[in-house]
């Protein structure tokens, strides 16, 4: 803390006029004469640069005193305007605030309120007082220079006085503007939540310039307003919000429609973008759904004629320069994909998406070309992982266009997303500050996102299901490199530390991984039985499930894995892996999950006894039915192959609970569907256990079973009952 005393400092300044005046403010007697000699002192340092010496040196001679007691007083010499005390004080914080360690004292923070007030006041048509804005603008900027300058501001609310002196139409308006762009690009959340009606006020007078611009000034607010865009959903769900977007929107389509330059197209672009990535196509709908259907595909098209002409140019050093643009675009064509795979509510008609649909696949085959030109060259570019990403939407759901395409650049993404995999895993195995350390080593610096794998699953997903694609998969040892990414998933997963949106997208990527296996088990099973991978992922995969079902939010999850484990275990029958202890285990835990699906009740509308879903499978049975029955089926072929698991079943009761619930329910109300899944069941069962057999036989299932349409159940215990099994 700098002493508030004015000591004799070592010596001298290299200004001598300034000296003289630090001498006579040193000597001064009485409140006039230190009034006086500080008086020259602001002249004379507003006249010229003030190197960090002499500042010292000012600040040695007069410290906090003197400008604490001219912001204090309330009365001006005669003659003189009523601020000039205040001007003066502030114009001395203004040259210490040049320095970082002054800037932050406590004394100088303590009169931020004091430069608000000035912020807020319609500047008067004084030069005195316009000089005082201007110092005041260099102690907020020299305070938000200073380390944790920024929140200080914020939490003393200079946000709100900003916006009020843009508002004011000051003569310093683009200062405000200045700074809190520079506020809101560090702090924009807290900025956001501490004064939202204030910078809504001032979000919408830029809306408002921006529509209503005709001259260069609107390609200015097109970066201006990019900066002020609020980080929730503040915009869709008031009105002044939705007038925002309408003005943007509006103003944004008159620049689109235009006949533009490069250096105009391209700020426009980047303010559509920054709306895209807020808002997905929602802030198109502000003015009409019909401006949005026509707005949609010239933004999608503008964006891929952007793509196309940056990366299928054959200078690097041009796709370099604009790598900020074509990032932006991506986004736009993200949301353009994401229209155009909508069944409902799409804001394009069906001719508007197919032609779309073919813009963008030419825009995705020049992120081809540009990935396997430079791609492995510059592995830790973070446009590379931008392209990559892209490139992820589109083939999820499109694999049909540009299949040679995308089978040549497959072993480029597949080393790709494993250098980022491995990275991020070696790092986790890291002391903290080591991995941080690690991480911004790279041209990423703190941004690594290290999980590309992530927005390839989808992909992925799609391709394993196609001879050629899954083969070359394959032979990239991509198989390997699932199984330890589902491992590393499922850590996070099942983390507690582990934040809720973190552990829900962990979650996605499990059930799409799980999809992925399951193509290879069912397409490719010698590769199940000889890669140890998969006798790894079976392990994981039994000690996992109970803790899932434990969970009714983990339904979809414990669906994925109790499918894909039983399939795998159909496959792997024969080899030790089904021979643990766990593998008991992990058989009553899907029978637990395959047993719970149905229940009876009684239909409302017959009023007679009907198969119904349980609670909890009805609200998740869009994501599990086609799990479930996989499961059933595979469940099934699971009975005759290990020899341990029927006097498992039995054990737990379940074929009794299948027998009781088809008996006490009409027949008419079990789907054909769900009457094959309980036969397969009861028929394997009956096979393995004659005990079984004969409890169904004692039950009159004869005829039940001919009831129900289970053919193959009635064959099997009507040959019983013609040719009994001999002791």
């Amino acid at each position: 803390m700098a002493s508030e005393s004015a000591p004799d400092a070592p010596g001298r300044c290299s200004n001598p006029a300034l000296e003289r005046c630090l001498e006579v403010l040193r000597a001064a007697k009485d409140d006039n004469e230190q009034f006086a000699a500080l008086l020259l002192v602001t002249k004379l340092v507003r006249a010229g640069e003030v190197d960090a010496q002499t500042r010292r040196r000012i600040f040695e001679a007069v410290g906090f005193t003197f400008p604490n007691r001219l912001l204090s007083s309330n009365h001006a010499p005669d003659g003189c305007p009523n601020h000039i005390f205040r001007a003066l004080g502030i114009a001395l914080l203004a040259s210490f605030c040049t320095d970082p360690d002054l800037a932050i004292e406590p004394a100088v923070l303590d009169k931020i309120p004091i430069f608000n007030e000035v912020l807020a006041t319609r500047c008067k048509d004084d030069l005195s007082f316009r000089s005082m804005t201007d110092d005041t603008y260099q102690c907020l900027i020299g305070i938000a220079a200073a380390p944790g300058g920024l929140k200080e501001l914020v939490s003393r609310g200079t946000v709100a006085s900003l916006c009020q002196a843009y508002l004011l139409h000051s003569s310093s308006r683009e200062q405000a503007l200045k700074l809190l762009t520079g506020l809101l690009a560090s702090m924009e959340a807290k900025c956001w939540d501490k004064s939202t009606t204030d910078l809504m006020a001032l979000l919408s007078s830029l809306s408002r310039d921006f529509q209503e611009s005709e001259d260069m000034r609107k390609f200015e607010l097109c970066e201006i307003l990019q900066s002020f865009l609020p980080p929730s959903a503040v915009l869709t769900e008031t009105a002044q919000g939705v007038q925002c977007l309408k003005s943007i929107g509006t103003g944004l389509l008159r620049i689109l429609r235009s006949k533009l330059s490069a250096c105009q197209r391209e700020p426009a672009l980047m303010l559509a973008a920054s709306l895209t990535n807020s808002y997905r196509s929602d802030w198109l709908l502000a003015g009409s759904r019909d401006r949005g259907s026509t707005f949609l595909p010239l933004l999608v098209n503008l964006a891929c004629v952007e793509v196309r002409i940056t990366l299928e140019d054959p200078e690097p050093s041009t796709v370099d320069a604009k790598q900020q643009l074509v990032t932006a675009c991506y986004s736009i064509l993200e949301m353009g994909m994401q229209e155009c795979t909508k069944d409902e509510l799409s804001l394009l008609t069906e001719d508007q998406k197919l032609q779309l649909v073919h813009v963008m696949e030419e825009a995705c085959g020049a992120v081809i070309h540009y990935l396997k030109q430079v791609g492995r060259e510059k592995l830790e570019d973070p446009f590379i992982f931008a392209s990559v990403r892209i490139l992820s939407v589109w083939l999820a759901e499109e694999t049909s266009s540009l299949k040679q395409e995308i089978c040549d650049l497959l072993p480029f993404l597949v080393h790709y997303v494993k250098t980022l995999f491995q990275r991020e895993r070696a790092c986790r195995d890291l002391p903290q500050q080591v991995a941080e350390l690690a991480l911004c080593s790279s041209s990423w610096g703190a941004l690594w996102p290290g999980d590309a794998l992530r927005f390839l699953l989808p992909g992925l997903y799609h391709l394993t299901a196609e001879d050629v694609p899954r083969r070359i998969l394959i032979a990239q040892e991509a198989p390997a490199l699932l199984c330890d990414y589902f491992m590393l998933q499922w850590e996070v997963f099942s983390s507690a530390k582990t934040p809720l949106s973190s552990r829900d997208s962990a979650g996605m990527s499990l059930q799409t991984a799980c999809g992925i296996f399951l193509n290879f088990v069912i397409t490719t099973p010698d590769l199940i039985r000889h890669e140890s991978c998969f006798s790894t992922l079976m392990k994981m995969l039994m000690t996992s499930l109970s803790t899932l079902l434990s969970k009714r939010e983990n339904l979809a999850l414990a669906a994925n894995v109790t499918t894909l484990g039983l399939m795998m275990a159909r496959t792997l029958a024969d080899t030790p892996v089904l021979e643990e202890s766990a593998a008991k285990d992990f058989m009553k835990a899907t029978v637990r999950f395959l047993s719970r699906a149905y229940t009876s009740g009684l239909d409302p509308v017959k009023e007679l006894p009907s198969i119904q879903l349980s609670g909890d499978y009805c609200d998740a049975w869009g994501d599990v039915s086609e799990l479930w029955f996989l499961g059933m089926q595979a469940f099934a072929s699971c009975l005759p192959l290990l020899q341990w698991l029927p006097p498992v079943v039995l054990e737990m009761a379940w074929p009794g609970e299948i027998a009781d619930l088809l008996a006490g329910v009409a027949p008419a109300s079990v789907d054909l569907e769900v009457v094959t899944a309980y036969q397969a069941i009861l028929t394997e069962l009956a096979k393995a256990s004659p005990g079984f057999k004969a409890a169904l036989l004692s039950n009159n299932w004869v005829e039940k079973a001919n009831m129900y349409g289970m053919a193959a159940l009635e064959q099997y215990l009507c040959d019983g009952i013609t040719n009994p099994p001999r002791d």
